[in-house]
């Protein structure tokens, strides 16, 4: 296989995941060109990918469908050897089965997967379960008959911050979804806890808002908001060297899988046997110790809690947050 393309069109953090399968074609393709296609604003992840050759960018800000059939284009210009399916839309089936490549692999959940050379079952795990795939090892199954039985770690690489003089803690108190975000006066109590730290907020420009409220309300002085401020990569690698990082079930959980870093992934509607949870050394999960019928709501989390209570984010414990931290 000369040239290999990878497709995840997803959010952020599910591109962070698919790195695990950068790293592990690189060990045993070493030789191949490897490109990816991301959605518009994904691609600066992988501005000094050292296995990353070339990006295909599908811009939908241009019409979306209008912008798919010219990702398409380019995509057939490349005249792949295999082409590597790790979403489970259509749009992404449609890039897949029409590139015109040697050979297609991907899930069947695919609606377009009837034209893939080969085809993958994908199944999230449920609550209560012992043994649960993670995402890193659903989409090695794509590769697993010449890339081994185990996958390689997600790995990114960013680059040398300047980092704060003390000991610090980050935090990433922001989701796209409500009922995935730990709620802005529990991240008060557990910022009133760090006593001990400098306090560094990251996320979005549009997430400031978020940040100062929370800051407002906290006791603790010590604190930075960041949101805005760094890129994607700058913020992993703060987080690569900070004491801890608290976040929700969300992108920053996998930056810190992909650089190693401490992490206390905080998940309320959504339970870790998904297949998304944190990886590395230094990995914790904290979710309420009661058992909710109505946990979890669903794959991705809602808008507004359905019953109304959100008891699955209003009973975590702040003590439980600060086991990892104080313990190592």
């Amino acid at each position: 296989m000369n040239k290999i393309l990878i497709i995840q069109t997803a959010f952020i953090g599910d591109v962070v995941l698919a790195t695990a399968m950068l790293e592990s074609l690189h060990v045993h393709a070493p030789h191949a060109s490897m490109h990816l296609a991301v959605r518009k604003g994904n691609e600066s992840l992988f501005s000094n990918h050292p296995f990353v050759e070339k990006v295909v960018v599908w811009d939908k800000k241009g019409g979306k469908y209008k912008a798919l059939l010219q990702t398409l284009g380019k995509i057939r210009n490349e005249r792949y050897d295999l082409v590597l399916n790790l979403q489970r839309y259509a749009s992404s089936g449609l890039l897949t089965a029409f590139s015109g490549a040697k050979q297609t692999r991907g899930f069947s959940k695919n609606p377009l997967s009837i034209f893939f050379s080969k085809r993958y079952e994908h199944n999230l795990g449920k609550a209560g379960d012992e043994v649960y795939a993670h995402e890193i090892d659903r989409n090695h199954r794509l590769i697993v008959d010449f890339a081994g039985e185990k996958a390689m770690m997600p790995r990114i690489y960013p680059p040398k911050v300047e980092l704060p003089a003390s000991p610090y803690v980050v935090i990433a108190p922001a989701s796209v979804w409500y009922t995935k975000q730990f709620p802005a006066e529990r991240w008060v109590e557990l910022v009133d806890a760090l006593t001990d730290y400098h306090v560094v907020f990251v996320g979005a420009s549009g997430d400031r808002d978020l940040v100062d409220s929370i800051v407002s309300q906290s006791v603790h002085a010590d604190t930075a908001n960041r949101c805005g401020e760094l890129t994607m990569l700058e913020s992993a690698a703060l987080m690569r060297d900070a004491a801890m990082t608290y976040c929700n079930d969300s992108a920053p959980l996998h930056f810190c899988s992909a650089v190693n870093a401490p992490v206390t992934a905080i998940f309320c509607s959504t339970i870790p046997e998904f297949g998304f949870g944190p990886l590395g050394e230094k990995a914790h999960v904290v979710q309420t110790p009661e058992n909710l019928a109505c946990r979890p709501c669903g794959v991705h989390g809602y808008k507004a809690c359905p019953q109304k209570h959100f008891a699955c984010a209003k009973g975590i414990l702040i003590r439980d947050l600060l086991v990892p931290l104080n313990h190592g």
